[in-house]
This record gives C-alpha cells, sequence and structure tokens, in this order.
C-alpha cells in the first residue's frame, strides 16, 4: 500500500539570521520558499545560553504572516505560554524534560491558543513523548544538544525520528514529526527518509550563498529524502 502524501516543511531558524537586518531576513526567506520560521527561546537555565522573548516575536509576526514555530526551551513553559501565544507564536513546543511537566505543560500551551509540539533532546528517549503523540501537532527530535547553532547533526537521533514516524502513523495523528539541528541538504535527506515532515534550517540557509538558492536546495533534499522512506 503506497503511503499517503505529506506535507514537507522548511522552517528557517531565525538565530542564525543577521539580527541588525532581521526583517530583510525575514522577508528574503519568504521570497525564497520558507514554510513558516522558527524562533529558539533560550533562559540561561534549561540551556547555558539567551536569547529573546515575546517582543522579538512581535516584531517578526509584524513583517510575516507566516506561522511562527516557537522552540520554549525554558525551564517554565506555562510561565510564558499565553506571552508567546499573545506576541504571534502559531506552535509553542516545549521540552518534556522541562520542570513543568508534559501534562501541564500541553494544557497551558492549548489554553493560551495555540499549537502544542513536544521535544527531546538527543539523549532523550523517544519514550518520553510516545504517549502524548495523539494530543500534540509536533514532536520535535533534537539531533543537536539545544542551546547553540552551527553544531553537527547526530546521525543516532534517526531510529528516533523512525520511531516518532511510526507512532504518529499508527495512531492516526496528523502531526509534524520536526528536526533541529545541524540540517544541511545532506542530513535533510536523511532525515526525510526517516519520517521527518517539517525541517528547522539555520546556517544552511543564512549562511553562504544566496537565500534563496540555499532554500532550493533544501528542497530538493527533502523532496529526494521523502520518496525514498526508509522502513
Amino acid at each position: 500500500m503506497a503511503r499517503p502524501a505529506r506535507t514537507l516543511r522548511l522552517a528557517p531558524s531565525l538565530l542564525s539570521a543577521d539580527f541588525a537586518h532581521l526583517a530583510e531576513a525575514v522577508l528574503e526567506a519568504e521570497r525564497g520558499g520558507a514554510d513558516a520560521f522558527h524562533l529558539d527561546v533560550m533562559d540561561g537555565h534549561f540551556v547555558p545560553n539567551l536569547t529573546f522573548g515575546p517582543a522579538l516575536v512581535r516584531s517578526v509576526r509584524a513583517v510575516t504572516k507566516l506561522p511562527l514555530d516557537i522552540h520554549l526551551m525554558i525551564e517554565r513553559p506555562t510561565k510564558f505560554a499565553e506571552a508567546f501565544a499573545k506576541a504571534g507564536g502559531d506552535t509553542l513546543v516545549f521540552h518534556v524534560e522541562a520542570s513543568d511537566g508534559v501534562e501541564d505543560s500541553v494544557r497551558a500551551i492549548r489554553a493560551a491558543g495555540a499549537a502544542v509540539g513536544a521535544a527531546i533532546r538527543p539523549d532523550t528517549p523517544f519514550d518520553r513523548v510516545a504517549s502524548w503523540v495523539g494530543r500534540l501537532d509536533q514532536v520535535l527530535v533534537m539531533s543537536v544538544m539545544p542551546g547553540f547553532s552551527g553544531q553537527a547533526f547526530r546521525p543516532e537521533v534517526l531510529p528516533k525520528v523512525r520511531a516518532a514516524r511510526d507512532v504518529v502513523d499508527a495512531s492516526g495523528s496528523t502531526a509534524d514529526i520536526s528536526i533541529d539541528g545541524g540540517i544541511t541538504p545532506e542530513t535533510a535527506v536523511a532525515a526525510a527518509s526517516h519520517g521527518a515532515t517539517f525541517f528547522v534550517c539555520g546556517n544552511s540557509v543564512f549562511t553562504g550563498g544566496t537565500v534563496g538558492a540555499n532554500l532550493g536546495r533544501l528542497r530538493e533534499a527533502i523532496d529526494a529524502g521523502a520518496t525514498r522512506e526508509v522502513r
């Protein structure tokens, strides 16, 4: 039986963009074929780095109508869910390892009116999120340790992408399987072949060449990878 067609989406990570010209970077990526934008929120506690808050999300929202995927790498996602949703976040992705726990995080994000994603670090077993798939709009498999951009892709996470794909398909869920970290045309092929549908791409979009050409190469890669799915 042929598998149903899936929507494959590219979400440039704005952490890799030029913050001095952020609006221009967003518009260039939108013209180049981006499907969404990914914004990394770091609190200096859950991860050893600080980035931005709702004000920057609000500024990006004013520039684009594309979906905003907000990655909450923070200890207390329930505390900030409403603020990020009001700022324009369409999907709020929390970490199952965060202190608030999965149940409270899912409820808080739903109550804020946003779609819900759950993320796992490379060293976290997929079992931590498997039973929640039916209540999620996105499962994010981190292919680097969260906290810093520019890290190399960890191929050992690919079986977790495949496991997520199998659980989503078996449950009848329409949740995206997202991959984040070290996504290049080469690694995107591997992730797509294991069932990923939502590709967070940072340096491979905003570093070297033109944004449009970089997104074009990534698009070709994920389309090619999806045609040779690994079972």
